[in-house]
């Protein structure tokens, strides 16, 4: 199942005195993508991580992330959501009455 998880930066974070956080954050990136766990990751213009993941479900994304160093040292917080098929292209095909 395909999740989407956004960044959201935990209000008077000073992101200068977390440096050994961050690098411990881009390993477990890392780790992630070479497990295909993450399968793509972004900064938004607010310079907040979106990701894509793959995941058995909402749970099982939600626990990965709580792993992550930045959410475990209370510096992020992750909104995390299913994402589904889109079915708007189902009204091409719709029957006419």
């Amino acid at each position: 199942m395909k999740i989407l998880a956004i960044e959201k930066e935990i209000e008077g974070t000073n992101w200068k005195e977390a440096k050994e956080t961050l690098k411990a954050e881009a390993e477990a990136v890392y780790e992630l993508i070479q497990k295909n766990i993450i399968r793509e990751i972004y900064f938004d213009e607010l310079h907040n991580a979106v990701m894509v993941l793959e995941c058995k479900d909402k749970r099982e994304a939600k626990d990965i992330i709580s792993r992550l160093p930045v959410v475990k040292h209370g510096l992020s917080v992750f909104r995390v959501s299913e994402l589904l098929p889109y079915s708007g292209l189902e009204r091409l095909f719709e029957v006419r009455k």
